[in-house]
């Protein structure tokens, strides 16, 4: 159902999704949700995760861990010292709008990866923009 309700999004290549040992992984790319080294969301951004959260409302059974991931470009600023506080802000900042939302926060969490799970090589601009996301993963509840 995730792939038929987000095809649009995915042919935009703002959305990329995954299965792997029975988790299923929604990779927002940052450049439609978040301008550089901020973790304030896009207005172009909200419209994706409000069809993200259409789908995710009918999920039943799972848990949803909201993944920040950043390239390995440091940032350093007052608010960001580390690439790890900016992928903790936007992980943050994602899972607040699925709760308000009306997503039961007892089944979310935040998770900041940092540069340090890239899914491409940061070598080249296009794996550092593949690098820069927020995964959706649907896991197993407790």
């Amino acid at each position: 159902n995730l792939l038929k309700e987000m095809k649009g999004e995915i042919a935009k290549g703002e959305i990329a999704i995954r299965e792997l040992k029975g988790k299923l992984t929604l990779d927002v790319v940052d450049k439609i949700l978040f301008a550089s080294g901020e973790a304030t969301v896009k207005k172009e951004g909200l419209h994706v995760l409000k069809r993200v959260v259409n789908v995710l409302k009918d999920v039943q059974g799972k848990a949803i861990r909201i993944e920040g991931h950043t390239d390995n470009k440091s940032i350093r600023t007052a608010r960001f010292p580390s690439n790890w506080e900016l992928s903790a802000a936007r992980s943050l900042t994602v899972t607040r709008f699925l709760q308000e939302q009306g997503i039961e926060p007892a089944i979310l969490s935040a998770v900041a990866f940092g540069e340090y799970q890239p899914v491409a090589d940061n070598a080249t601009a296009e794996g550092r923009a593949k690098n820069r996301r927020i995964a959706i993963v649907l896991v197993p509840r407790d």
